[in-house]
């Protein structure tokens, strides 16, 4: 093992810290997916955790019942950012109907797992789409 020295002259030690984020969390964290602002949105929502202060914006784009494009902006923590990543893959291109059956536990299946601190993550990403689409199925006047 190669030693290695702080500035204050210490012995630093490597630390083995345990694996929190699945490969999944990690790659949408890294390389987010539609991350931005839709421009001419035809919904524009955000919501936010008070609890953690992790913010979620959607935008997107609907044509004929279906979303055509879906971007998103976030603040927060690891989890929140993925969430939100893995949220527009699985309703980009989905009619109205197919992404009001998005559930929990698709999202989890697409993030790998989600430790249980950061549970919050997910259900924030799903307040946010229920929020888009009360707001798309309003405007174009869905049931």
């Amino acid at each position: 093992m190669q030693n290695k020295y702080c500035r204050s002259g210490t012995l630093e030690r490597k630390i083995q810290w345990p694996v929190v984020y699945s490969p999944e969390i990690l790659d949408h964290f890294e390389h987010p997916r539609n991350p931005g602002i839709v421009a001419l949105a035809d919904a524009t929502i955000q919501v936010e955790n008070p609890g953690c202060g992790d913010v979620l914006k959607l935008t997107a784009r609907c044509s004929g019942g279906r979303i055509t494009e879906v971007r998103f902006q976030a603040k927060g923590c690891v989890p929140a950012m993925a969430s939100a990543s893995a949220l527009t893959e699985l309703v980009a291109g989905k009619t109205l109907d197919d992404a009001s059956r998005v559930r929990r536990e698709d999202l989890l299946h697409a993030l790998g797992r989600l430790p249980p601190a950061s549970n919050h993550a997910s259900y924030l990403a799903l307040e946010a789409l229920s929020a888009l689409l009360e707001h798309l199925k309003s405007n174009y006047r869905v049931p």
